[in-house]
């Protein structure tokens, strides 16, 4: 099984990303298990994508995107939150998914606490951070297999048909804003809203 989902990983970021909606991301801890599906994700490629951690090439931080399809890259956004991204494409290419939002649908006590008793359960997961948080991820997780039978895993959810999915440009991103890479269920409260960078091209 592991293999056929490496296979259907191994394609660029762009084409994976619609079909990893619907996908769930589970972590077990010594709190329990969390699972997410995912709900919103963006495709991100290598060296022809400026907005890219790779653009530049392999560094110690982005040096599991270089890897195998399948891995799990962490990377801290803004140095407070931990963002996931599942490593997609041909070992060397660098591309992946950014993991944006998803719907709990397993260990909710677990995420209460985690995320806050103020928190809506449709914001536990909404924005990649906040994803993070409610998995209960750390920079030790990047280079993880999510295709094995370790304590993250990734496997298919329910089929999304391609007209309940939506597209539109990339949120946050300075280069390549344009870029229409940013991939959701239409009508999921759990998604993020649309926040164009200020200082964003084309």
């Amino acid at each position: 099984m592991s293999r056929d989902l490496r296979e259907i990983l191994s394609r660029q970021a762009s084409e994976v990303a619609p079909d990893l909606l619907g996908w769930r991301l589970s972590h077990t801890t010594d709190e329990g298990t969390v699972t997410v599906a995912l709900t919103e994700v963006e495709a991100y490629h290598g060296a022809d994508d400026p907005a890219s951690h790779a653009f530049r090439g392999p560094t110690p931080r982005n040096r599991v995107m270089f890897g195998l399809a399948g891995h799990l890259y962490v990377y801290r956004s803004y140095g407070i939150h931990w963002c996931a991204n599942v490593v997609t494409g041909e070992g060397g290419t660098a591309s992946a998914v950014l993991l944006r939002a998803g719907r709990v649908t397993e260990g909710n006590d677990v995420v209460r606490r985690r995320r806050g008793e103020r928190t809506a359960e449709c914001c536990w997961a909404r924005g990649p951070g906040c994803l993070g948080q409610a998995l209960g991820l750390t920079g030790g997780h990047s280079g993880v297999d999510l295709l094995g039978d370790g304590a993250l895993v990734l496997r298919p959810g329910a089929r999304t048909l391609p007209g309940t999915r939506a597209t539109g440009p990339r949120v946050g991103v300075s280069r390549a804003a344009d870029v229409p890479w940013r991939f959701w269920l239409a009508g999921e409260p759990s998604v993020s809203a649309y926040r164009r960078a200020p200082t964003a091209s084309t």
